[in-house]
């Protein structure tokens, strides 16, 4: 049945996520043996760091994660989802899989590691409040069946912000996740409202720089990052296509560009569908 199981937890579609494989590409990252996203696919990256973890520990490099192989990586490799409640402390590859899936639930926590620290805690926490769970930081039975349902959507579309194509997109990003869609832009473009809304943030946010949040109807809202310019005020009510900015490279951006999030309610859902893209 372990053989089985082990089998089944990397034969999946180069197209579909799994937190099983996600997991595994935790154990080899902290290994130095692999160096892709941790993105829940089983990629020709995914496979040659398996099957040198193999090498290394001498058993057969055969790309098959059995229960040597899981044996084999230690903390890691220990514990199926759902096999016992999660909390703060615990390590393994369960914790790994839960976080993968808190931050695909629209949560990000910073790190996909294994290690359940003060960010996971933090990420489940908000998880549970949105789902109307009881907020206890533990991820026991309803917390996991609530995360094995679909993600959120965005629940109306949207117009896109700014002329430009799209650049790196919603999803893991390197051990992280990236929480919304970059437009590559010149310095100065045109960034506008992508529904009428209300202006709950305008100024400067950390990692964001310069960003303008807009609230919608429906528990939704918008954030238009990386601005160098705001042209909205807080509390001013904005008509969709309406002027909110200007393209920039402030905060923790490496070249011009839109950073642009969508929040159902909190959670940060992938904004592509609801732009039509």
């Amino acid at each position: 049945m372990a053989v089985l199981f082990a089998c089944a937890c990397l034969a999946v579609p180069a197209h579909a996520a799994s937190t099983r494989v996600a997991a595994l590409q935790v154990g080899l990252r902290a290994r130095g043996l692999y160096a892709g996203a941790v993105d829940g696919i089983r990629g020709p990256q995914t496979v040659a760091g398996l099957r040198a973890f193999q090498r290394r520990k001498g058993l057969v490099a055969d790309g098959v994660l059995g229960p040597r192989t899981r044996r084999a990586l230690g903390r890691l490799g220990r514990h199926f989802l759902g096999t016992r409640p999660l909390r703060a402390g615990d390590v393994g590859w369960d914790v790994a899989q839960l976080q993968f899936l808190t931050e695909s639930h629209g949560f990000p926590l910073g790190h996909v590691d294994g290690g359940f620290g003060a960010r996971t805690d933090a990420a489940l926490r908000g998880f549970q409040a949105w789902a109307g769970l009881g907020v206890d930081g533990v991820a026991g039975p309803a917390t996991l069946h609530a995360l094995r349902r679909p993600p959120a959507r965005a629940p109306y579309r949207l117009n896109r912000p700014i002329v430009a194509a799209l650049g790196d997109p919603y999803g893991p990003r390197a051990d992280g996740w990236h929480p919304g869609l970059d437009f590559p832009a010149p310095r100065g473009s045109t960034v506008r409202a992508a529904a009428s809304g209300t202006v709950i943030e305008a100024g400067w946010n950390d990692g964001y720089g310069m960003d303008v949040v807009l609230r919608h109807p429906a528990g939704v809202e918008t954030r238009y990052a990386h601005l160098s310019r705001i042209l909205v005020r807080l509390g001013q009510f904005v008509a969709v296509g309406q002027r909110v900015g200007r393209a920039g490279a402030t905060g923790f951006a490496t070249g011009p560009h839109l950073h642009f999030e969508i929040m159902v309610r909190g959670a940060r859902v992938n904004p592509a569908p609801a732009l039509g893209l």
